[in-house]
């Protein structure tokens, strides 16, 4: 990587690092009685108010709200929160043990589509390791739902490299998404995609 130049890494969150399990969380929904849940719950072509959540342009309590709606019957928070965040499995701790390892010659963002819940679970239950926490990983972390937008919009990664003032091609994206990655290279990023579960560490030996 350092033959290219790259001196910095922007790395996405779901799929690259954390594995996620989509059926599980199906399935749980299914548990509540949410009807049509495949459709309802559709988390690669998301519906509004799921889009809406992860820009932070709905709270987590009108998220929740939602998703009773559509259950058609009282649930509490609490079980609704579980089955939400069972879309999230674990971040290995071979990738964990990258990201500390990349700091030492890379500066190390984190750009992530998410959403509160998803983000306090994650900080709770997947960073954690050793003695680090999750600001030990990172330079700085961009999150959509704090930001008021999301990937594959463009003004997201103008917005980062704004704040960061990193050189477009002294950087690389990696993400697991065609269309983020296509959006990073229209502004001079380098881009990687990852398959699901991938050791991309590849990348750096």
């Amino acid at each position: 990587m350092e033959r290219k130049g790259i001196k910095n890494l922007i790395i996405d969150f779901g799929g690259v690092l954390i594995d996620l399990d989509r059926q599980r969380c199906l399935d749980n929904f299914k548990k509540l009685g949410m009807p049509d849940t495949e459709v309802v719950l559709d988390i690669y072509h998301q519906q509004d108010f799921f889009q809406q959540y992860e820009k932070g342009l709905i709270t987590t309590a009108e998220f929740r709200d939602v998703i009773r709606e559509k259950i058609g019957k009282p649930v509490t928070d609490a079980r609704i929160d579980e089955a939400w965040n069972s879309f999230l499995v674990n971040i290995p701790t071979y990738k964990l043990d990258l990201l500390l390892n990349l700091r030492k010659d890379y500066v190390v963002y984190l750009l992530s589509n998410t959403n509160e819940l998803h983000w306090q679970w994650s900080c709770q239950h997947a960073f954690p390791y050793k003695t680090f926490r999750v600001e030990d990983y990172f330079e700085h972390i961009f999150l959509s739902y704090e930001m008021k937008m999301a990937k594959p919009d463009a003004e997201i990664f103008r917005r980062v490299l704004d704040e960061t003032d990193i050189v477009p091609q002294e950087t690389l994206f990696i993400d697991d998404s065609d269309a983020n990655c296509r959006t990073a290279e229209t502004l001079g990023i380098s881009t990687y995609t990852p398959e699901a579960h991938e050791d991309w560490s590849h990348l750096f030996r």
